[in-house]
């Protein structure tokens, strides 16, 4: 299995890191806006091709699959651009920054039958795994879930602390991640809120927002998210339940008095993102649906939709 890896910053070196420990996988070609960042990340994961354009990846024979670790506003267009070229690709969260886009990336799944995954995490952290099996066995039924994202970013650089080319966005991207695994684990979600802070004078973006979910199970989920916050930084899950309250913090996991839970066996491997690389690549050779297919996280981004119409029309009570 030959990959090509687009977009070779903090989160497509994970990607990387992830793939070599995935018997038979070939990193083809890496694709960057940089050639000198391209060769470098080429040389060394041992990728025999490097360039700057989505092009030259595509029209290599040899090349099976892409991940694109590429800017929000490019996913969409690039997405379908791979399948149009016969290649199976996994997109990074988010799959859009709008309802339209991410509708007409599904329906070119559909027309061509490849596999298109979307990085959805969450579902592949065994600390969310073990919660979500335990849900499936019918031995637990959540109630709520609250979340925190914190960031602290107030200018425009990335993991690396390097700067961005491109704006983040907490409503898009960052919640995409709460908004899925919530459904995920509750059902299809029926009532969304949203509130947002003010907004960076140079960045044009809110700096903090609030979001409430209700799912067709009666759960709810309240999610609260910061580029303000100065530390502790992440992302923190308080799963409360009918039997029992857990922690989730990335692929750790503790109980209600911080006592860790022993996740040995509920995955391979501890890393969520090589778990999630790991289900891309079988999928594509069980020529299976895989876990965050485009088709199962679609209905994310038609929340995602509705709540930023909603923040629209609120701009316009200002």
């Amino acid at each position: 299995m030959r990959i090509a890896l687009v977009g070779a910053g903090a989160f497509g070196e994970k990607h990387l890191d992830g793939l070599k420990n995935i018997d038979g996988v070939e990193i083809a070609s890496v694709i960057s806006r940089s050639a000198e960042q391209a060769a470098d990340v080429a040389a060394r994961y041992g990728a025999p091709h490097s360039g700057t354009d989505l092009s030259e990846a595509l029209a290599l024979p040899d090349v099976d699959a892409v991940i694109l670790c590429t800017p929000t506003q490019m996913h969409a267009a690039q997405a379908i651009a791979c399948m149009d070229a016969g290649k199976h690709v996994q997109v990074e969260i988010p799959l859009s920054d709008s309802w339209a886009d991410a509708e007409a990336v599904v329906a070119k799944q559909k027309e061509t039958g490849l596999v298109c995954m979307v990085g959805h995490t969450r579902r592949f952290n065994p600390s969310h795994q073990y919660v979500h099996n335990k849900i499936a066995a019918g031995e637990l039924t959540l109630q709520q879930l609250d979340v925190q994202t914190y960031f602290f970013r107030r200018k425009n650089i990335n993991a690396k602390g390097q700067p961005r080319s491109w704006t983040d966005h907490l409503l898009w991207h960052h919640a995409a991640h709460t908004i899925d695994l919530f459904a995920y684990q509750s059902g299809r979600i029926v009532a969304a809120n949203v509130l947002q802070g003010p907004k960076h004078p140079d960045l044009g973006i809110a700096m903090d927002m609030s979001i409430q979910l209700k799912a067709e199970t009666g759960a709810i989920c309240t999610l609260s998210l910061s580029f303000n916050n100065d530390g502790p930084l992440g992302t923190f899950f308080r799963y409360i339940s009918d039997n029992g309250t857990y922690i989730a913090r990335y692929d750790d996991l503790v109980n209600g008095k911080e006592e860790p839970i022993d996740l040995t066996g509920v995955a391979v491997s501890n890393n969520g993102i090589e778990l999630q690389d790991r289900e891309f690549i079988a999928a594509i050779r069980e020529g299976r649906e895989p876990n965050s297919s485009v088709g199962q996280v679609l209905d994310c981004y038609r929340v995602i939709g509705e709540l930023a119409a909603s923040l629209e029309a609120q701009d316009g009570w200002s």
